[in-house]
This record gives C-alpha cells, structure tokens and sequence, in this order.
C-alpha cells in the first residue's frame, strides 16, 4: 500500500468513527426522549386523573346551578316536561359543537346581532340572574329536573335534536323546524 491509499484508509476509518460516535449520540439522545416523554405522559394522566377527581364535584355543582338558573328563569312556571324541555337544550346545545363547551357556557353565551348584544336566554341579558329566586317551592323543582337531566341523564326521546325554543305568544320568525310544543314553549331543530 501506498501513502496516499493508507492516508485515505485512517481518514475514512477516522470518519466512521465520528460518524458513529454522532450516530451513537443521535440515538442516545433520541432514546432519552422519548423515555422522557413517555415518564410525562404517564404523569400527565396521573395529574389529570386528579385534578378531574378533584374538580368533578365542583364542576357539577356549578353546572347544576346553572341549568338549575336557566330552568328557573326559563320555565319555573312550565310542567315537569316544560322543564325539562329547556334542560335538554341547553345540554343538547353543549353537545353539538355549535354553542359552548359547558352548562354554564352556554347558559351565559351572549352574541353580537347588528351591533347588540343579545343572549341566548333573555334572562340572562336582563340581568335576571342578580336576583334570588322568588318562589322557593318553584326553585327547588327547578333544581330536582336540573339533577334528573344533567346527573341522571333523563330526557325526552321528543327533544333528542332540539337546539332551540321559545314561548308560543311570540313569533322570531325562524326558519327552523318544530318538533313538539310543551306547555308554552315551541321547540325546533
């Protein structure tokens, strides 16, 4: 062998063993990561486990109040189904993607309407929701539908798709379609 061939012979063998040294360290490093992400991970859905466990009783409670405030001030006067009615959709409406995410998202959801504010139930735009119930009797059916159809899941098969109601003396204009009328509300698709 000449020198210039043993020349090229330790540069190449010098090279390779940069390259796997890089290599070794690339695949150390990528292996160390994805220990590291998969340890984060598992302690992520340790943390969330907890947190939810934690949270879940204070998130339905504040949840059952506010579907029991939109029952109340929405239908206090309706029948049982009346009552239930308006629970559904406020539930439907958590359900559909289309509205908030949450009970009181929803029951709280105001939009913008040719430069006015307008809530999805009037009650909560008059700032109805300041005052105390008044008829203690009417509130504590409110908050017994409220439980049945948001901790016990009851519903009406009628109102499985219904997203909106409003009272039969007044007359939106919507073009949407009705499927079933109970007590004074008339609720749609």
């Amino acid at each position: 062998m000449n020198i210039s061939t043993k020349t090229n012979n330790l540069a190449l063998v010098g090279l390779t063993a940069k390259f796997l040294k890089v290599f070794g360290l690339g695949l150390v490093f990528w292996f160390v990561t994805t220990v590291c992400i998969m340890k984060l991970e598992t302690l992520r859905e340790i943390n969330n486990a907890q947190t939810e466990s934690q949270s879940t009783a204070a998130v339905k409670l504040r949840e059952l109040d506010c579907l029991t405030r939109n029952i109340y001030w929405e239908a206090a006067s309706e029948p049982f189904e009346g009552k239930v009615g308006v629970a559904q959709v406020t539930l439907n409406r958590v359900e559909s993607g289309q509205f908030a995410n949450s009970v009181c998202g929803v029951v709280h959801q105001k939009n913008v309407f040719y430069a006015k504010v307008v809530c999805q139930f009037s009650w909560y735009c008059e700032t109805t929701h300041q005052i105390k119930a008044i008829h203690k009797g009417l509130w504590r059916e409110s908050e017994e539908v409220a439980k049945r159809v948001l901790l016990e899941n009851f519903r009406l098969p009628s109102l499985k798709n219904a997203l909106y109601y409003h009272a039969d003396y007044v007359n939106p204009n919507w073009n949407k379609t009705r499927i079933d009328k109970i007590g004074r509300h008339i609720f749609y698709k």
